[in-house]
C-alpha cells in the first residue's frame, strides 16, 4: 500500500479535469440548497451525517441511520444544522478525506489567516466490556462506535475568527429543542425535546470554547491566532466526550487508525483509479450497520430524482438486492468480511421468534424489521421544493423476482473460494431456490420496483435462472447432488423461456415478455453468465442500450414515456447502469469504448469521490439519494473490469471483476 500523505499538511487532492469543473459551476446555480454532490458524508457503521462544504452538518439521523433526524437543513432549511468554521466565510479553500478513512478536512482561508477543521464520526476500541451490547448480534470486532461526531480545529496561519453554530431539531423538525448548561460554566450543554425532554435523544456538547444559549442555538464565537487549537465534541451515549484537545486529538487518530487498518485488508490495483476503488470501498463500509450486518442502500431520504419532482424515496434501508451485489463490489477487492455479517443478517430476518421460516423480503429495517410503513412529512419543504418527504418505504411488500437471484449469487461468490457451503446457512439458501421455483413465471414489479402494475420482466427471469443456476452450484458443493440435478434441469427450462419471449426479431433481450421496450437491467444478463459474451443476442443488447438508451453517453434506466412505473415526470441517468454498460462493454471486447465511457463517468464524480444515484445526462448534476451503495459497488466492478481486461490482453485471457484475482471465474 502506498504511504499516506502527511496528516498534518495543506496538500489537498489532485486538480479536477475540465469535465468535472464545469458540471460543478453547472450544478452550483441552484439556490438554497447545496448541490447534492457537495456534501461529505461521514460514518462510524452505526450513524452517519452530511456535512456541506460550508461547514454545516446539514443531515444526521441518531441513534441510527433510519432515527427520525436531528439535523435536517438538507431537506428544509429550518430543520436543524451544526455548523463550524470561519465567520463570514462559506467557501473553503479545500476539502478532502485524510487518505485511507473518513476523516473529513476542510482547509479554510480567510482575509486574515487559514484553518484547518476536521470532523469524524468517531470509532474506538470494543467498549462493552462490563456488559453485553444491548444493540449488537453479530460478533464483536476490535473496534466500536463512540457515538460522537468530533470537531477539531487548528489556526495554521494568522488570524481567524470561529464561529460554532448547533441548533438541532427533532423528529423531522416536529419537535422543538431547548438547551441547558450541564456543565461546571461554559464548556457543556445539553439539547432536548421541549414536548418530551424524555423522548430522547439528548445531543451533548462538550467544547474547549465558551458556549453561549441562544433559545434553540448554541453558539461560540472566538479569535484563533496561529497554533491555537480547539475541538467540539457532540455525543448522544453514556460513553464520555474528550475533556481536553489533546484527547480529541487522540480520538481523532483512532479513528483514522481503524479506517487505515480495514482498507489495508482490500486488494487495490497500482492504477491511477486506485482511488476511486479505495473511496468507493469506504463508503460501502460506511453504509454498513455493524450491530446487524445490515447494509443500507443510501443515508438519505428523498433527495430528489427530479429537482421539484415526486421521484423521492426514502433509502435507509437494506434492499436484499442492493445489499447483495454491494458484496460484489467489496468480494471483488477482497474486503469479505462483511458478507458473513450480511448473511447472518438475512438469516435472522427470515427466521419467525418460533424458529419458523418467513419468506424473503425485498427491503428490511437495518435492525430486521419487516414492515417499513411509508408515510409523508408534509411540514418539510424537501430539497429544493421537491415534495413529498417521505420516510419509510412501501416497496417492502412488493413482489421483485429477482431478489432470489442476487442472493444466491453473492452467496456463490462469497463461498466457492472455501468450497463449502456454512450448515448453518443451507436451509437459507435453499428455501430461497424453491421459492424461485414456485414464482418465476409469474409477474412482478421488477428490479425498478415499479409502482403500475405487474409485468412479466425480462430481467425478473434472467435472475431467476441465477437462483436455479448458483443454487445447483451450491448444492454440488454441499454434496446435495439429487437437487442439483434437478435444480439444473429447472434452470434451463427458464432459459429457455427467456429466449423464447424475452427476445425481440433483432436478437434483443427486451423488457418485458413480447415487448420491444430496452430495459438497462438487461445488461446484467452477460455480468451473471446467463449467456456468453460472444452469444449474438448479447452483443446485440449492450450495443442497442448503448445506441438508443442513452442521453449524452448516459444510461437511463429505461424511458420513461414507454414503461408504466405509475409514476409522472422525468428522472436521470441511473449511474449503476452506466458503470453496467462499462462492464458489458469489456465483456463484449469493445475495451476501448468500455474505457473511454469509465473515465468519462469517474470524472462526474464529487469533488469527494461519492456519487449519488443519478446524473443529469444534460447538467452533469448529481441527483437522488447520496450517497448510493448502489453506484459505487458498479463503479468498483467497472473499473477493476476495465483495469484486469487491459492487464490481461496481451495475457490471452481475461477475469470478470467479481472474480478475484487468485480464483478465476
Amino acid at each position: 500500500m502506498a504511504s499516506p500523505e502527511s496528516s498534518d499538511d495543506l496538500t489537498v487532492d489532485e486538480p479536477y479535469d475540465l469535465p468535472v469543473l464545469s458540471h460543478l459551476t453547472e450544478s452550483r446555480k441552484h439556490g438554497a440548497f447545496p448541490p447534492i454532490d457537495d456534501y461529505a458524508f461521514l460514518s462510524d457503521c452505526e450513524t452517519s451525517c452530511l456535512i456541506a462544504s460550508n461547514g454545516s452538518v446539514e443531515w444526521m439521523c441518531v441513534p441510527r441511520p433510519d432515527s427520525p433526524s436531528v439535523f435536517g437543513a438538507m431537506l428544509d432549511r429550518s430543520a436543524g444544522h451544526f455548523r463550524l468554521g470561519p465567520y463570514g466565510v462559506n467557501v473553503p479553500a479545500a476539502r478532502r478525506y485524510l487518505p485511507g478513512g473518513m476523516i473529513l478536512e476542510t482547509t479554510w482561508q480567510t482575509d486574515t489567516g487559514w484553518l484547518i477543521v476536521r470532523d469524524a464520526l468517531v470509532l474506538g476500541p470494543w467498549h462493552n466490556n462490563d456488559q453485553r451490547s444491548k444493540t449488537h448480534r453479530r460478533t464483536p470486532m476490535d473496534w466500536d462506535a463512540e457515538h460522537m461526531l468530533l470537531r477539531t480545529v487548528k489556526c495554521v496561519n494568522g488570524t481567524v475568527e470561529l464561529e460554532m453554530s448547533c441548533e438541532p431539531s427533532f423528529d423531522y423538525h416536529r419537535a422543538a429543542s431547548r438547551w441547558e448548561y450541564t456543565g461546571k460554566v461554559y464548556e457543556e450543554a445539553t439539547a432536548v425535546r421541549t414536548d418530551d425532554p424524555g423522548a430522547g435523544p439528548s445531543l451533548v456538547l462538550t467544547t474547549d470554547l465558551r458556549l453561549g444559549l441562544e433559545g434553540r442555538e448554541a453558539r461560540a464565537r472566538t479569535r484563533m491566532e496561529e497554533g491555537d487549537e480547539r475541538f467540539i465534541a457532540l455525543t448522544w451515549s453514556e460513553l464520555p466526550a474528550p475533556k481536553t484537545y489533546a484527547d480529541a486529538a487522540q480520538r481523532m487518530w483512532q479513528t483514522t487508525e481503524s479506517w487505515r487498518q480495514w482498507i489495508t485488508q482490500g486488494n487495490f490495483p497500482d492504477h491511477p483509479w486506485r482511488s476511486y476503488l479505495q473511496r468507493s470501498a469506504l463508503t460501502l463500509k460506511g453504509l454498513t450497520y455493524a450491530p446487524t450486518g445490515a447494509l443500507l442502500a443510501a443515508a438519505t431520504t428523498s433527495l430528489p430524482e427530479t429537482p421539484g419532482g415526486q421521484r423521492n424515496w426514502d433509502y435507509r434501508y437494506t434492499w436484499v438486492r442492493d445489499s447483495s451485489f454491494a458484496l460484489w463490489g467489496l468480494y471483488t477487492l477482497g474486503l469479505n468480511r462483511e458478507a458473513d455479517d450480511f448473511f447472518a443478517f438475512l438469516r435472522d430476518a427470515t427466521t419467525g421468534e418460533n424458529g419458523d421460516a418467513v419468506p424473503l423480503q425485498v427491503l428490511y429495517g437495518i435492525g430486521g424489521e419487516r414492515q417499513i410503513t411509508e408515510e409523508t412529512l408534509d411540514h418539510l419543504s424537501g430539497y429544493e421544493r421537491s415534495k413529498p418527504v417521505r420516510i419509510g418505504n412501501a416497496a417492502y411488500n412488493q413482489d421483485q423476482h429477482d431478489i432470489w437471484g442476487t442472493m444466491l449469487d453473492a452467496v456463490y461468490l462469497h463461498v466457492k473460494s472455501r468450497q463449502q457451503v456454512p450448515e448453518t446457512l443451507w436451509p437459507l439458501l435453499e428455501r430461497q431456490v424453491h421459492a424461485a421455483i414456485a414464482h418465476w413465471h409469474e409477474p412482478d414489479r421488477g428490479i425498478w420496483e415499479v409502482r403500475g402494475e405487474p409485468q412479466h420482466f425480462t430481467s425478473s427471469k434472467v435472475m431467476c435462472w441465477v437462483a436455479l443456476d448458483r443454487g445447483a452450484k451450491l448444492a454440488e458443493l454441499h454434496g446435495q447432488l439429487e437437487h442439483a440435478t434437478d435444480w439444473y434441469t429447472i434452470a434451463d427450462e427458464i432459459k429457455a423461456d427467456i429466449l423464447e419471449h424475452g427476445v425481440n426479431s433483432n436478437g434483443v433481450l427486451t423488457q418485458t415478455y413480447g415487448g420491444d421496450t430496452l430495459d438497462a437491467s438487461l445488461l446484467l444478463a452477460v455480468l451473471v453468465r446467463f449467456l456468453p459474451p460472444e452469444d449474438h443476442r448479447i452483443r446485440a443488447t449492450v450495443l442497442s442500450i448503448a445506441d438508443r438508451l442513452t442521453e449524452n453517453g448516459l444510461v437511463l434506466r429505461y424511458r420513461t414515456e414507454t414503461t408504466d412505473d405509475g409514476l409522472s415526470g422525468a428522472e436521470g441517468a441511473f449511474t449503476i447502469c452506466s458503470f453496467w454498460l462499462v462492464s458489458a462493454l469489456v465483456e463484449i471486447g469493445e475495451l476501448q469504448r468500455a474505457r473511454h465511457l469509465c473515465e468519462r463517468l469517474l470524472g462526474f464524480a464529487s469533488p469527494l469521490r461519492l456519487y449519488a444515484e443519478e446524473i443529469d445526462p444534460r447538467s452533469g448534476r448529481h441527483l437522488g439519494n447520496f450517497p448510493q451503495a448502489f453506484t459505487h459497488l458498479a463503479l468498483i466492478n467497472a473499473v477493476t473490469h476495465v483495469i484486469r481486461a487491459e492487464d490481461y490482453r496481451n495475457a490471452g485471457g481475461f477475469q470478470p471483476a467479481h472474480s478475484p484475482a487468485n480464483n478465476p471465474g
